[in-house]
This record gives structure tokens, C-alpha cells and sequence, in this order.
């Protein structure tokens, strides 16, 4: 009997043993089974990454035929350039020379200015003036309306008297 239990005990102890290896087997299939799944997306990922590089390229390859095609065309526009080089030139020295008679022009208009604000204030004077004798001759007539009435008055008493 003591035989029988110390089996028991060791097929017990197997068992125990057998079912924590279990646990940690499964435990290691659910690790093995989430990298495989994030694996599966990373794949994914990265086939889509290279859908995507390919219609870049598609692009860039389309691009670099263009630029190409304009890098024959600007060998060919070589004279053009040229020309034009020589027009702006050209351009350039009229466009100075617009400029200085437009600094002469407007330091003429500056000076026209000048003077319009001496002739403005002179005028200014004037019309002070003017307004000045206006009021003289306004009293003056007042004046002269009053002693004409007082000398009217004294006449008539004097032909009274």
C-alpha cells in the first residue's frame, strides 16, 4: 500500500507538474499567437507602404521624363536667354533713367510746393489784410453816416433858428 501512495503521490506530483507545464505552454502560444498577429499587421503595413512607394515612383519617374524633356528644352531656349539678358539690360538703364527724371521731377514738385506754401500763407496775409481795411471802411462809413446825420441835425437846427 505504502507503494501504491508514494505512486499516487508521484503521479500527483507528474500531474501538478505536467499541468503547470501546460499553462506556461499556453501562456507562451497566446505571446506566439499576438506577435504572429503583429507580425500579420506590420506585413500588412508595410505592403501598403510599398503600394504606396511604387505609385511614388510611378511619379517621380514621370517627373524626372518631364524634367528631362524641359532640361532639352532649355538647352534649346539657350539664345532666348540670351536676348532677353539683353533686353532687361537695356530695360535696366531706362527704368535708372526714369528714375532720375522722376527724382528730378519730383524735386521740382517739391520746390513748386515750397512755393505754393509761401504764395498760400502771402495770400493768407492779404486776405487778413483786406479784411482788416474792410472793417476800417466799414467804421469809417459808420462814422461818416453818424456825423452826416449829426451835421443834417445841425443844419436843420440852424435853418430853424
Amino acid at each position: 500500500m505504502d507503494a501504491i501512495k508514494q505512486r499516487m503521490n508521484a503521479l500527483r506530483v507528474e500531474a501538478d507538474s505536467s499541468a503547470s507545464k501546460i499553462e506556461d505552454l499556453n501562456a507562451k502560444v497566446k505571446t506566439l499567437e499576438q506577435e504572429n498577429m503583429q507580425k500579420e499587421q506590420e506585413i500588412t503595413s508595410l505592403q501598403h507602404k510599398v503600394q504606396l512607394l511604387e505609385t511614388e515612383n510611378e511619379k517621380l519617374e514621370g517627373l524626372h521624363k518631364d524634367a528631362k524633356s524641359a532640361a532639352e528644352e532649355s538647352v534649346q531656349h539657350g539664345t532666348q536667354n540670351e536676348s532677353l539678358t539683353r533686353k532687361i539690360q537695356i530695360l535696366e538703364e531706362e527704368a535708372e533713367e526714369a528714375d532720375k527724371n522722376l527724382r528730378e521731377t519730383t524735386e521740382k514738385l517739391r520746390q513748386t510746393d515750397v512755393k505754393a506754401g509761401h504764395y498760400e500763407r502771402k495770400v493768407q496775409a492779404l486776405e487778413q489784410t483786406s479784411e482788416q481795411w474792410e472793417k476800417k471802411y466799414e467804421e469809417m462809413a459808420t462814422k461818416y453816416s453818424n456825423t452826416k446825420k449829426e451835421l443834417d441835425d445841425f443844419v436843420a437846427e440852424i435853418g430853424n433858428i
